[in-house]
């Protein structure tokens, strides 16, 4: 499935799906001229109102991300090109949100930052970051735990 809504997501369900389809083009799930899912089809999927899909299709029409061919459906825009701004964008907004829900839990930023660098110790193992940023993070991590740098 292309999108997949987050009921505890407090954005509307529109803003869910525009996101949803930048992250897609921005991991490559899909690219210039792929078509989408008709807005029923889509509404079908995600047991969303019509409406709802329809508003996020306009809104990532107006921005050029989408277009529609009258009679064929719609198209990812050929000359949609995932640039730096746009990761960052993607990158921010799931900082965000962590940070909202860490918040919501009574959690500190520290513990937050501390338990993701732990978790990306433990599930890409130290040798797969690659940059030294996250080496020295994730060996603090562990020094952290008791564990050997």
């Amino acid at each position: 499935m292309l999108v997949t809504l987050d009921p505890r997501d407090e954005r509307p369900l529109y803003l869910q799906i525009v996101d949803q389809v930048r992250r897609a083009l921005l991991d490559g799930t899909l690219r210039a001229e792929d078509p989408l899912p008709s807005v029923r089809e889509l509404a079908g999927e995600l047991v969303v109102n019509p409406r709802t899909v329809s508003q996020a299709y306009r809104e990532l029409e107006g921005e050029g991300v989408i277009y529609v061919r009258r009679g064929q459906g719609t198209f990812v825009a050929p000359t949609i090109h995932p640039d730096r701004r746009e990761r960052r964008a993607l990158v921010r907004g799931v900082a965000e949100r962590a940070l909202v829900e860490a918040r919501r839990n009574g959690l500190e930023v520290e513990e937050l930052i501390t338990m993701i660098r732990e978790v990306a110790v433990e599930e890409e193992g130290e040798e797969s970051l690659t940059t030294p940023a996250l080496r020295t993070a994730a060996t603090a991590a562990t020094a952290a735990k008791g564990g050997a740098a």
